[in-house]
């Protein structure tokens, strides 16, 4: 693997990270269902008729994309600054990956920019980088955008976002992703991709959605990025 990873990045001319999962695990401390039964009862003070399967939903990026999907504008809005807002509380209690900020520091030393893509808020990604010591290594930021989430990942746009902030082209970047939709929203883009699968039922998944690599640790790419001679030797 660490072969493989090397020659995939040796044409590379910048990383973009997703956020939750490669960077830390951002409702560690808040758990996401929490959220999502929060998000829930907005829609209720807001007088939707919620369904049960919305109403048991897990996911509070899922709750945002059904909202949006209803097409009342007000309530997405009222629904996404609650995830704002709920985004930036979790980023108080959201657990570092490990070797996460390894690999932002080692891909910097090897002379690769390094860019968050998330689905989640551009300023609880900010205020994270912020609090751990790494916003200085990653820019630009893109996040979520407001109110609008049929522009979250798949949807290739926030990676394109990306690759022109950072004056690259999108076949000289790589995308660190932990979910199908970061395979897809890559191979849409026309990025790298590597996919971390942070669960061991997510590998078989990954290489099914035709990731170019496949990592169960972001330990992995850290090492690889750190070799003498390897990576930055290779570009």
């Amino acid at each position: 693997m660490s072969a493989d990873l090397g020659r995939l990045l040796a044409g590379v001319g910048a990383v973009l990270l997703d956020f939750d999962g490669p960077v830390c695990s951002i409702f560690a401390g808040y758990p996401a269902p929490q959220v999502a039964a929060e998000l829930v009862d907005v829609l209720r003070r807001q007088g939707v008729d919620v369904p049960p399967d919305l109403a048991s939903e897990p996911d509070p990026l899922e709750v945002l994309r059904r909202t949006g999907a209803a097409g009342d504008h007000g309530i997405t809005r009222a629904v996404e600054d609650a995830l704002c807002a709920a985004e930036c509380r979790a980023v108080e209690t959201a657990e570092p990956t490990p070797y996460g900020r390894e690999v932002i520091v080692a891909a910097r030393q090897a002379g690769m920019p390094v860019a968050a893509v998330s689905n989640n808020s551009a300023g609880a990604v900010s205020a994270y980088l912020a609090a751990h010591r790494l916003a200085g290594y990653v820019l630009p930021v893109v996040g979520r955008a407001y109110a609008d989430p049929d522009r979250m990942k798949p949807n290739p746009e926030p990676i394109l976002q990306a690759v022109l902030a950072l004056g690259e082209t999108p076949g000289r970047c790589v995308l660190i992703g932990d979910s199908v939709s970061d395979i897809e929203g890559a191979r849409a883009a026309g990025v790298r991709v590597v996919a971390y699968a942070n669960r061991p039922n997510k590998a078989d998944l990954f290489r099914g959605a035709a990731a170019d690599a496949v990592i169960s640790s972001m330990g992995e790419l850290a090492r690889v990025l750190l070799e003498p001679g390897g990576v930055a030797g290779m570009r």
